[in-house]
């Protein structure tokens, strides 16, 4: 169960499990956006202020976006480029 305010983890692991080819391009803008305010929420909330689940899912998540992306900025770029069909 995620924090309040955050985007469930159900949701999130469907939406990394569906592929993007499946997806409308409505989805993939929702997704852009709702995965935004989620890293927006994130990197606002101290990580002591978190559930030990939040905590560590949103380390996890840093992480990823991190060291596979370029960093969040790079990811959520490049997932607006994708999602407008603007990618590579």
């Amino acid at each position: 169960m995620s924090d309040a305010g955050r985007k469930d983890f159900s949701t999130k692991a469907k939406e990394e499990l569906t592929p993007d080819s499946t997806k409308s391009t409505q989805d993939k803008v929702k997704e852009t956006v709702t995965d935004t305010s989620d890293r927006v929420a994130r990197g606002l909330q101290t990580d002591n202020s978190k559930s030990t689940t939040q905590e560590a899912f949103d380390k996890t998540q840093r992480s990823h976006d991190n060291h596979a992306h370029g960093g969040a900025t790079g990811s959520v770029g490049e997932k607006v480029k994708n999602a407008l069909g603007l990618g590579n």
